[in-house]
Parts: structure tokens; C-alpha cells; sequence
């Protein structure tokens, strides 16, 4: 056999050391369908997900769905305050308004509403939680006493104290959820922390020269994010009743349609006294539904991530 027809040795064959990449790719997508297969032997989680998924493809096709022109009151196809029939299988609002185009709607302001929120929630908490566990002293002391602060006073009034003095928008709600919410986060990041920063591989990142940038981006980060994805899907549920709240009180776009929205024009036009159930009962049963999709996902997340937890499956 020729030098040019033998066979080329692959790098394990030629004793070359694996890419580290390529074993950080592998060892990520091990975890990941480690978790995805404990994942799926908990029920709940998997309702709440084939739920959420449903919800998500609702509000990317609204416009496929019910139509651009649905939530216009010049061009309302009924009458107002019909009942549910054939044609409007959920009723009409008191502007003649099918409400079944208009929960489809409110479908893309809530859940945008209630992921941004939670993002910005979820940031601030991560952030101030580990800069408070990583360093000591006056740094820690202020930032867990505007913690504390903010933790005590009730987050609602602080919403609508902040909704009420800024622009009706959509920007706004999220706004005033996002900085108010965020101490329970930062207490949880925050013991995870100081329990990460206490094992001995942080002592030798430190000893080999590691600043705190490394430290806390390299290290600690990692090791706080299963805790931040399982405390997200809680913040999401709760930031969109927060936000159906604010749209209740008013506080919210009225130019815009949301699940808090129907309700607050629903108790205007005198729904509750009328007895017109099918305005009020849609938006709530999508607001609870949501919500309890988020925390039936967290719920599962947690026990996946923490067995230790013993969460029903």
C-alpha cells in the first residue's frame, strides 16, 4: 500500500487533544436532554407547556386569526352587548366588538407585556444579587438595605404610584412592574452567591490571578442561572396579573387591547350589574389559565433542577 491510499488518523487516532469547544458543545447538549427527559416526567410541567405554547402561537397569528381590523369600533360588525351566537361565538363588547377577536389580541399585549416586565425584573434581581453576594462591606450593606426597602413597601401601590406620574403606554406598565419586583429575586441570587463563592474553585480562580469581572461573570453567573430561569416563569405570571391589575385601575394604553383592558371597559359598561357574563368571564379565565401555566413550567423547573424540592409530578 502507497503512502497516498493509507488512510488518514483522525485526531483521537493521532493522540491530539480534543477540541474544548467541541466538548463544551457535547457536554451542553448532554444537559440539556438530561433535563428535557426529566422534564417531560412531570405532568403538570408538560400541561402548562403545551399550554403556553398554544397561547404564544395565538398571539404570533392574531392578525392571521381574527383579522387587522377587529378591534376597530367605527367598522364593529355587531351589536352592542349581543350575546354569544353562531357569529360571535364569545359575544360583542358594548362597542359591537366581537370579544373572542379581542382576547386574541389582548393574547399579544399581555404576554409582551408580562415577558419584558419579567426580563427587567429578573436583570435588576440578578445583578444586584450577585454584586451583594460577591462583595462585602458598605457595597453589600446599601444594596441590601434599598432591598429591604423596596421588599417591605407593597408593589402595587409602588406600580401604580409610578404608572400614575409617567405616560399611559405599554412602556410604562412594564416599567413600573420591572422596578418594583425585583428584591425577591435579588435575596434568592444573592444566597446563591455567597453558597457558590464558599467552594473551593472560586479560592483557586482567585489564587490564579481571577478579578472580580471574572469571577462573577465566569463563575458565578453560571452557577446562579438554573436558579434565575426556574424564578423566571414565576416572575412572568405574576407580572402579567400585575399588568391586568394596572389595566383595570386604568393605568394602562387605553389605545391599545389587553386582558386587564376588556375588564376595566367590561366594568364600564356595566357588565358586572347587566349580568353580561361573556365579556367578563373570557379575559379572566385567560389571565388564570396563563398564570397558571407559568407556575405549573416553574414548578417543574425547580424539581428538575432541584430533586430536593419533592415536587409532585
Amino acid at each position: 500500500m502507497t503512502t497516498e491510499s493509507m488512510p488518514t488518523p483522525t485526531p483521537a487516532e493521532a493522540g491530539a487533544a480534543p477540541n474544548p469547544r467541541a466538548l463544551a458543545r457535547a457536554r451542553k447538549r448532554r444537559s440539556a436532554a438530561r433535563f428535557w427527559r426529566e422534564y417531560r416526567s412531570h405532568r403538570s410541567g408538560l400541561w402548562g407547556l403545551a399550554a403556553l405554547v398554544l397561547i404564544a402561537l395565538v398571539a404570533v397569528f392574531a392578525p392571521q386569526l381574527v383579522g387587522a381590523g377587529s378591534q376597530s369600533v367605527t367598522d364593529a360588525p355587531g351589536g352592542a352587548l349581543e350575546s354569544i351566537s353562531g357569529e360571535f361565538p364569545l359575544g360583542t363588547d358594548q362597542f359591537g366588538r366581537s370579544v373572542l377577536a379581542l382576547l386574541v389580541w389582548g393574547t399579544r399585549v399581555s404576554l409582551t407585556v408580562g415577558l419584558l416586565a419579567a426580563f427587567l425584573c429578573v436583570s435588576i434581581g440578578t445583578v444586584v444579587g450577585i454584586v451583594a453576594g460577591h462583595f462585602h462591606g458598605w457595597y453589600s450593606t446599601v444594596l441590601m438595605r434599598v432591598t429591604d426597602w423596596f421588599l417591605v413597601m407593597p408593589t402595587l401601590v409602588l406600580a401604580i404610584a409610578l404608572a400614575t406620574v409617567m405616560d399611559r403606554s405599554m412602556w410604562t406598565v412594564i416599567i413600573a412592574i420591572g422596578v418594583t419586583t425585583w428584591p425577591t429575586t435579588a435575596r434568592l441570587v444573592r444566597a446563591q452567591t455567597l453558597a457558590v463563592e464558599s467552594r473551593p474553585y472560586i479560592e483557586r480562580a482567585r489564587a490564579l490571578g481571577g478579578g472580580h469581572r471574572h469571577i462573577m461573570i465566569r463563575h458565578v453567573l453560571p452557577n446562579v442561572m438554573p436558579l434565575v430561569l426556574a424564578q423566571t416563569t414565576l416572575v412572568i405570571s405574576n407580572a402579567i396579573l400585575t399588568e391586568a391589575t394596572l389595566a383595570f385601575l386604568g393605568l394602562s394604553d387605553p389605545t391599545t387591547t389587553s386582558w386587564g383592558g376588556m375588564l376595566q371597559d367590561a366594568r364600564e359598561a356595566g357588565a358586572v350589574s347587566a349580568g353580561h357574563w361573556w365579556y367578563l368571564a373570557p379575559p379572566g379565565i385567560a389571565i388564570a389559565v396563563v398564570a397558571l401555566s407559568f407556575t405549573l413550567c416553574g414548578r417543574a423547573i425547580e424539581s428538575v433542577l432541584n430533586p430536593k424540592l419533592g415536587v409532585a409530578r
